[in-house]
């Protein structure tokens, strides 16, 4: 084509990198296509050299292949609620198993440090929480991460030996994860809360609505747990913030169950009651499902997914496949969100929970642009800027989940299989949402946002991996 009919067809201009050059172009009437570019781990020449020595290498795509592959096989059934220690493996006497990595009590924030006294208070292993506190201190208590027994709970994720557990199995794979019964709302140990009114309720749990449920899914054969996590979503869950179609799903579906398990009509009322009120009640099926989900693709060698996302309220920690139970962690980062009235930012305790296990299997905030007014409340912004999220979170993901689908989307699955080279290729950390918990322990929660996981974690991952090779 001669220079003359090239002009004659009019200028098409690509824009690579800066977007600014593309903006004064489209004001001056001037068609142009932009290209968001930048240079690999935002130029970082080391890092650069690590991605250039893993991408492309056949063991490698073999392995998240494989890896990919084990989390879309997955079967997670709920099959019953249990006493903790009659399944969790060397969970004894005076042992308390928290959220996130390991964890010492001189380095515990306040909230973690509360639920702890609550939870010697409600063993017995000490008549109130000063005398608690003195125990955790001294070092009469053995401290343990849920992820190393198999388990996992939001928030300060105390799970001691006398809790009652959801037992999830994977039917795909035979694995099994747990993780506590949800206490409901308002002051809450897994938000640090601790006086009498948070312990009656755990020993209520533990009494009636565990039992209950226990007898309820016997008598069903379990619930199958994909199927219900499809319909929250074409109905506005995400399933780490809003759980309220998913609960409701719950509800409905064990009802007749629970009708036939229970004779006491008043004990019955109160469970229906209960679950039916607490719109986050089925947050903790879905985590004890996401870590059975996740568990099997831990130790598919050479892999670069992402197997665990957790945090103590001080670290951030996760695993990956190829490295299996090796934690790579980094300090915790704080929450933005909306507060309740009354509270602020200061009031804030840095991110907190094992919850980031819903996320880490493509749900929660990778899932945004299924729950639209999960974004608002989170202060994430517009409908449209949860589409962004998830399409953005699409970029550091291996795949697709095709039976977990999002209408706003044209149905197209979530994304799930967390990366950690494309975390680091592009600086896109892994967003979740997540509640706030007050620093100061024995308050509970004070508002709600999300959080990115430190890219520290998944540096540190690249490393070792590279090294590794």
């Amino acid at each position: 084509m001669s220079g003359q009919s090239l002009l004659a067809t009019g200028l098409r201009i690509i824009n690579v990198g800066l977007d600014g050059f593309a903006r004064d172009l489209s004001r001056a009437g001037i068609p142009v296509s932009h290209v968001d570019w930048a240079p690999p781990a935002k130029g970082d020449a080391r890092l650069a050299g690590f991605l250039a020595k893993l991408d492309g290498d056949p063991a490698i795509d073999a392995a998240n292949k494989e890896a990919l592959a084990r989390f879309l096989k997955a079967e997670p059934v709920l099959i019953d609620v249990v006493r903790a220690d009659t399944v969790l493996q060397g969970l004894g006497d005076r042992t308390i198993l928290h959220a996130g990595p390991p964890i010492e009590w001189d380095r515990m924030c306040g909230p973690l440090r509360g639920a702890i006294q609550g939870a010697i208070v409600l063993e017995g292993w000490a008549p109130d929480l000063d005398a608690a506190e003195k125990l955790a201190a001294s070092g009469g208590i053995k401290f343990a991460p849920n992820h190393h027994y198999g388990a996992v709970g939001p928030m300060t994720g105390m799970i001691t030996r006398s809790m009652p557990v959801l037992v999830v199995e994977n039917r795909g794979f035979g694995n099994r994860a747990y993780c506590t019964l949800n206490e409901g709302l308002g002051k809450v140990m897994r938000f640090g809360g601790n006086d009498d009114s948070v312990l009656a309720r755990l020993r209520w749990l533990a009494s009636d609505l565990g039992p209950a449920l226990a007898a309820a899914l016997k008598l069903s054969g379990g619930l199958a747990l994909k199927p219900i996590i499809a319909r929250g979503l074409s109905m506005g869950d995400e399933m780490h913030q809003r759980n309220v179609a998913c609960t409701s799903l719950f509800v409905r579906t064990m009802a007749p169950w629970l009708a036939r398990a229970v004779p006491d009509s008043e004990k019955l009322a109160k469970i229906l009651e209960f679950c039916g009120g607490n719109d986050q009640f089925f947050l903790n099926v879905a985590m004890a499902m996401g870590k059975s989900i996740a568990d099997p693709v831990k130790g598919v060698a050479h892999s670069t997914l992402v197997t665990a996302m957790c945090r103590n309220g001080t670290d951030f920690g996760i695993r990956v496949a190829a490295t299996g139970d090796r934690w790579y962690v980094a300090p915790v980062e704080q929450p933005r969100g909306l507060y309740f009235p009354g509270y602020t930012e200061a009031d804030a305790n840095p991110d907190i929970g094992d919850s980031a296990i819903v996320e880490t299997i493509g749900l929660g905030g990778f899932a945004m642009a299924a729950s639209p007014a999960v974004a608002g409340f989170v202060g994430a912004g517009s409908a449209s800027e949860a589409l962004d999220i998830t399409r953005s979170m699409v970029d550091i993901s291996a795949g697709r989940n095709p039976d977990w689908t999002i209408p706003g989307l044209d149905f197209a699955g979530v994304p799930v299989g967390i990366d950690v080279r494309r975390v680091v290729e592009t600086g896109i950390a892994p967003l979740i949402n997540t509640g706030i918990a007050h620093r100061k322990p024995g308050i509970g929660q004070v508002g709600a946002g999300t959080v990115r996981a430190p890219l520290a974690c998944f540096v540190q991952a690249l490393e070792a991996l590279a090294e590794g090779k």
